[in-house]
């Protein structure tokens, strides 16, 4: 999946680097370094990252599987459990 984060809106609360470190990481205190596409065993955590993001500052396509599927769909996968 292809993984892009506003690092204009990003407010560097690193919700993101504790809940996916595989993928997230805090640079010093205020600076987002990310992959900017994960592999399928990283989904879950990248969803519940996605979902945590208090800025909503990352968008990832094809969070559900399918190519081009909007952050919102992961959120609301994460937000119906």
């Amino acid at each position: 999946m292809r993984l892009v984060v506003d690092l204009n809106r990003c407010q560097g609360y690193a919700q993101c680097a504790f809940l996916a470190p595989e993928v997230f990481t805090m640079h010093g205190e205020e600076s987002l370094v990310y992959s900017p596409w994960a592999g399928d065993e990283h989904r879950e955590k990248v969803a519940r990252a996605v979902a945590a993001c208090p800025v909503q500052a990352i968008t990832a396509d094809g969070l559900d599987g399918a190519a081009g599927a909007p952050a919102e769909a992961g959120r609301a996968a994460f937000d119906a459990r």
